[in-house]
């Protein structure tokens, strides 16, 4: 790592984990995965992270996917990595340093295992300390507020703790409110520490008000489209808000039987040969019988406004 601060920003996908149809990593699979992200405007990716199933995959499987994300990659966007699922801290020092030695530009840390009893923000400092002191100081960290097993977001003193620490370069922001990404913003201003919004909902407001970028799970189907709304909407206001308004309306179908319904969009384009997951046990075809109708809707919405984006002026 030669840069100390690196700029982790933009349109970060949550990567999905192929697998086969007997439940074993699908490497073809997410070859072909990574090169979508990146022909689709991905400045970086999050790699084992929960849209990767990661609480269903051993240590090694972590480590294993961790580094072939790496290495495929080979530079041309930053890689970062999580694969933090546990609560025990040894077993937190383990898998965190196993994770730190897969090459990738930052580790990022869940929140909720910082404080696994909800018990507040001593616990959870001890904690963060505990593991600033034992990981090595020469890879970036990030925060990320993942929902399971439950949704731990910062409080402001604890933004301010880790903004202020020199450690930290990104926030995955999961509080799903415009008022908290935009006060984070301000208790951030001139820290590494950049708040990266996940919620759809808010995506393109949360960029007005200065978010750098977005890092929620519909980057898995239309990342450009998010880009373009990132990079080029100030130029085209009333289509932007056409397509942010199109881009809400199609992330509310993660409630359908996320990620398998990702997997079912790229099985359709060809990136996958399975739908398989490990995190749902049940065939969501099956429960949802409107799914594939759904799924239908969204890949022709997506083509619909990469079709018109094509078409704007510069």
């Amino acid at each position: 790592m030669t840069n100390r601060h690196p700029r982790i920003e933009g349109i970060i996908p949550v990567m999905l984990t192929p697998f086969t149809d007997d439940g074993q990593i699908d490497y073809a699979g997410l070859e072909r995965l990574i090169g979508w992200y990146l022909a689709h405007g991905a400045d970086a990716l999050f790699a084992v992270c929960q849209s990767s199933e990661m609480q269903f995959l051993t240590l090694e499987e972590r480590v294993a996917l961790s580094r072939f994300v790496v290495r495929t990659v080979n530079g041309r966007v930053p890689v970062v990595t999580s694969g933090h699922i546990s609560d025990d801290i040894q077993t937190q020092v383990d898998e965190l340093t196993a994770m730190s030695q897969t090459g990738a530009d930052a580790l990022i840390l869940v929140t909720n295992h910082l404080d696994p009893k909800r018990q507040g923000s001593e616990p959870f400092k001890a904690t963060l300390s505990t593991l600033l002191d034992r990981l090595p100081r020469d890879i970036p960290l990030g925060l990320y507020e993942c929902p399971a097993p439950y949704r731990r977001l910062l409080t402001d003193d604890e933004v301010t703790f880790c903004a202020q620490s020199d450690r930290f370069i990104l926030l995955k922001d999961v509080s799903c409110d415009l008022s908290t990404v935009k006060r984070r913003l301000t208790l951030t201003d001139g820290t590494p520490l950049r708040i990266l919004n996940a919620n759809a909902a808010i995506a393109w407001d949360a960029m007005k008000a200065g978010a750098p970028g977005f890092n929620g799970v519909f980057a898995n189907i239309h990342p450009d489209l998010y880009k373009w709304l990132y990079t080029a909407s100030a130029r085209h206001s009333k289509f932007a808000h056409e397509l942010a308004t199109f881009l809400v309306l199609a992330a509310v179908s993660e409630t359908l039987g996320y990620p398998a319904l990702a997997k079912i969009y790229h099985q359709r384009i060809g990136t996958f040969d399975s739908i398989r997951c490990r995190v749902i046990d049940y065939d969501v075809r099956e429960r949802f019988w409107a799914l594939d109708a759904v799924i239908d809707k969204i890949a022709d919405g997506t083509e619909f406004y990469r079709a018109k984006i094509a078409a704007l002026p510069v």
